[in-house]
Order: structure tokens, then C-alpha cells, then sequence
């Protein structure tokens, strides 16, 4: 058994998208119209055939109050892993992305964690 999608609730998913390819550098797997919304996913381009992300909408509103309240709590959503945590925190600045915390280091790990600009907090770790 292994992980093929992992959902991440999104108040807009056009605004995810954007932010998710265009800021992150995900690559769009699949958007596809599902009904009201689309099925969007999107992969690593280091490992396009790996674990998918899916921008889920958030319109239920138990997806609403959980991810008001994990967001005001400060628990990131998710966690993505990157080489280098400063260097991808002075590129992702550079693009305008808001950190809540700056590169910390924990332990054998160095993480931080921004406003992904669709409700969530997102942490990046080096391990």
C-alpha cells in the first residue's frame, strides 16, 4: 500500500493553483471538472509520477471551520521536504511569500513554515 493523492483544503482553487505552480513550482497533473469545482492535482517535477496533491475545496463547512482553526493555531497543513530550507526560503521571499517562521533549526531538521495564500500554513523541512 502506499500514497498515491493527499488532499489540502483551498478557499479558491484557481488562487491555488497559481500558487502552488506558479510560486512552488509544482507541476499540474490533472484538472479535471468535478461538478461545481475541478479534481486539480499536482506533483513534485523532481518525481512526476509520485505522491499527487490535490487542492480540495474547502466549500463543507467542517472543511471551512478546520482549516480556520488549524490556520489560527498555527499547525501547517502539510509539510514538504526541500534540499535546503534557506536557500528555498530566500527564493520563495523573493517572491513575495509571507513566512510565519523563519528557517529554525530542530534537532537534526531545519524547518519554516508561510502563508500558502489559500487559508493554510505550510512547513518546508531539510532533514
Amino acid at each position: 500500500m502506499k500514497i498515491t493523492v493527499t488532499s489540502i483544503f483551498v478557499q479558491d482553487q484557481d488562487k491555488a493553483l497559481k500558487f502552488y505552480s506558479e510560486t512552488l513550482g509544482f507541476v499540474k497533473k490533472h484538472d479535471v471538472p468535478a461538478g461545481e469545482f475541478r479534481w486539480i492535482t499536482l506533483v513534485s517535477p523532481e518525481d512526476q509520477e509520485g505522491t499527487e496533491l490535490l487542492l480540495e475545496p474547502n466549500n463543507h463547512p467542517a472543511a471551512k471551520e478546520y482549516q480556520k482553526n488549524i490556520f489560527a493555531d498555527g499547525i501547517p497543513a502539510t509539510m514538504f521536504a526541500v534540499a535546503d530550507v534557506r536557500k528555498e526560503y530566500e527564493r520563495l521571499l523573493k517572491q513575495g511569500v509571507k513566512f510565519t517562521m523563519e528557517p529554525t533549526k530542530m534537532g537534526e531538521m531545519t524547518l519554516a513554515v508561510f502563508d500558502d495564500t489559500c487559508g493554510n500554513l505550510i512547513q518546508i523541512i531539510q532533514q
